[in-house]
C-alpha cells in the first residue's frame, strides 16, 4: 500500500524514515490562512487541509498531513518572515515555558484519523547577544517559532517536557502506533 507524506520539510520526510522508508513525500500546495471563524486546533485544521489536498491527488494511497504550531501565552507564533520578527519571537520565547502541538491526519480509503502531541519547551533566559547570534546562522527562518531544537536552536532551551520530535515536526511514536491502527482500520473493512 501506498503511503504518502504531504510535506515538503526535509526534518518530517527524516522522521519519517524512522517509521518506514516506503513511502513518498509530497508538497501539500494550501493556503494556510485559518478562518476567524475556526474553532479548532489550527495545527489540527492545517494537517487535515494538507492530507486532503495530497489525498486528491493521491486517491489510492494512504495519506499523512502534518502541522506544527508554537504558542506561548495563546498566541501562535508562526515562521519570521525577517530578522526583526524573529528577534521579536525570541525575545518572547527568553525564559519562559511554551507548548509545542504537532497535529496529523491520516487519511485514505474513507478512513481520516487526526490526533496532536503536544510538547512543553522551556528557553533559557537568552541575552541580546544570543538572540543576534541565532538569527546570524540563517536557521531560525523556515522554522515555526523561529527555532530549530535539533540545530543550533538546541542551545537556546534549557529543557521539555514530552517527545522532541514533535518539537522537530513530527511525533514519531505516536504516528507510528497511529499509523497501525489506521492501517487495521483498512484491513478490517
Amino acid at each position: 500500500m501506498n503511503i504518502i507524506l504531504a510535506s515538503a520539510s526535509p526534518r518530517r520526510r527524516e522522521l519519517m524514515n524512522l517509521i518506514t522508508d516506503n513511502f513518498k513525500a509530497v508538497p501539500a500546495d494550501v493556503d494556510e490562512t485559518v478562518p476567524d471563524n475556526c474553532t479548532c486546533e489550527v495545527s489540527a485544521y492545517l494537517a487535515e487541509l494538507k492530507a486532503d489536498k495530497a489525498s486528491e491527488m493521491f486517491p489510492d494511497s494512504v495519506v499523512i498531513g502534518c502541522d506544527t504550531v508554537v504558542k506561548i501565552n495563546g498566541q501562535i507564533l508562526g515562521k519570521p518572515h525577517n530578522a526583526e520578527e524573529c528577534r521579536k519571537f525570541l525575545s518572547m520565547l527568553s525564559g519562559k515555558v511554551h507548548t509545542v502541538t504537532t497535529s496529523c491526519c491520516i487519511t485514505g480509503f474513507g478512513k481520516k484519523i487526526i490526533f496532536s502531541d503536544n510538547t512543553s519547551v522551556t528557553f533559557r533566559e537568552l541575552s541580546d547577544d544570543d538572540i543576534e547570534w541565532y538569527i546570524s546562522t540563517g536557521e531560525p527562518f523556515d522554522k515555526a517559532g523561529g527555532y530549530g531544537i535539533q540545530g543550533k536552536g538546541s542551545l537556546l532551551v534549557q529543557g521539555i517536557n514530552g517527545d522532541f520530535f514533535n518539537v522537530v515536526g513530527l511525533p514519531v511514536a505516536e504516528l507510528n502506533q497511529q499509523i497501525k491502527i489506521f492501517m487495521k482500520s483498512i484491513e478490517n473493512q
